[in-house]
């Protein structure tokens, strides 16, 4: 098998260019044309005669499909579906014209799944890291309900309002990261390199020097004697730590703290009720049954501290509990959501309720974003002002003493 890299136009006249692994170049053109792809220019990829392609290659095949992957997948799926194109050669045109190999290679063992005799939503299920559970269940209801599009483009919705979900809260704090990585990089500055020269300067003076500056110089020779060692310190525990948060353990225990995080924790907690109420909104609508529904709600929440709380609660409705009840035993939920399940419990309509809670806290969410950064800014301006005042003192301190001394 080898590499071949082609030019070719699709059914609609839009120009593709890829490359694609095949025994031979009549190979290529044949799964391009079987495709409804009509080949250009196919050329052999030579090995090794260009070592930059080779390298984003490489690069290339390493990646993850993301979330907007995902998006952009579900949405031509729902177009070729309402389309009537059939799934394998539907399949076939998405893996041809795929951007990451990862996605391209899942596609193709999906399409031999399917040709094999499974299910669209059991092939899509043996891709777990790439397909998660609640776009599988999905799947499934549309293919026993005959709305496999619909399936579709619900996924699509909802994975696109949690990613803008997400992607708002990481904006708001992107300010105060950032902020309070140049404080860590002054402090270092400082201690390594402007404390020392001052040290210089003081020991010429011969006089006794104030506490505020003692404690700055001996601060700064420890960092400057020891800064190998720290320097290792800080990076073996970041990746122990990184290591300790992919664990089961680690990953619970950060999901727990982070709902209790100072300024952002409530942001959090919020955004995470509008995922579960938008996904088990989704499953619920969707014929899922409930105590399915709640399962895959529990995962698709990214939160194993909150999954874990509805996993309790969806153990609670099987030993006959009431929605409403099992949800406040957690201790997890809101009063408003706790409110809204019971009138939705009443009236039938769960689904429709938890739409509405979903919204009423993403405009809340909204809100508090553009307060989180003028609530930080004087945090900030505080942690900056008491840096400069320590310096100011450690520094300046002898100065002023041996100017008083000098008159």
């Amino acid at each position: 098998m080898a590499n071949y890299h082609y030019k070719a136009r699709s059914s609609s006249g839009e120009l593709l260019e890829g490359t694609m692994e095949a025994a031979s170049v009549d190979a290529v053109a044949g799964q391009l044309l079987a495709n409804g792809i009509s080949p250009l220019k196919i050329s052999a990829v030579q090995a090794g005669s260009d070592v930059l392609g080779t390298l984003r290659n490489v690069w290339r095949a390493r990646q993850k499909a993301e979330v907007e992957d995902l998006i952009l997948f579900c949405r031509q799926m729902h177009t070729l579906t309402r389309a009537g194109i059939p799934l394998v050669r539907a399949f076939k045109g998405l893996e041809a014209t795929a951007h990451k190999p990862v996605l391209a290679r899942t596609l193709r063992a999906v399409v031999e799944d399917i040709e094999s005799g499974r299910d669209l939503s059991a092939a899509l299920a043996r891709h777990p890291r790439v397909f998660p559970s609640l776009l599988v269940s999905m799947i499934q209801v549309g293919e026993n309900s005959g709305q496999l599009d619909e399936a579709f483009q619900q996924v699509a919705r909802y994975l696109e309002q949690d990613k803008d979900t997400r992607d708002r809260v990481k904006e708001a704090l992107r300010y105060p990261a950032f902020v309070t990585a140049a404080i860590a990089v002054a402090l270092a500055v400082i201690n390594l390199l402007v404390v020392p020269a001052f040290a210089r300067v003081f020991r010429s003076f011969g006089a006794d020097l104030p506490l505020p500056t003692r404690i700055l110089l001996a601060i700064s020779k420890f960092t400057t004697t020891y800064w190998p060692l720290l320097l290792v310190g800080t990076l073996v525990g970041g990746w122990l730590l990184l290591r300790y948060l992919k664990t089961d353990s680690g990953r619970l225990l950060w999901g727990r703290y982070k709902l209790k995080l100072p300024l952002v924790g409530d942001i959090i907690l919020r955004a995470t009720m509008v995922r579960f109420a938008r996904a088990f909104s989704m499953g619920y609508s969707a014929g899922v049954p409930l105590v399915q529904a709640l399962g895959l709600t529990a995962r698709a929440v990214d939160n194993p501290h909150v999954g874990g709380r509805i996993d309790k609660m969806r153990n609670n409705i099987e030993r006959g509990e009431t929605l409403t009840n099992a949800a406040g035993n957690t201790r997890l939920f809101t009063p408003l959501v706790l409110q809204m399940l019971a009138v939705g419990e009443e009236t039938g309509a769960v689904d429709s309720t938890l739409l509405e809670v979903a919204d009423f806290y993403e405009r809340e969410i909204e809100y508090d974003l553009k307060k989180l950064s003028s609530a930080i800014e004087p945090i900030l301006v505080v942690a900056m002002g008491g840096m400069v005042l320590i310096l100011a003192l450690g520094v300046f301190l002898p100065m002023w003493n041996l100017t008083a001394i000098a008159r």
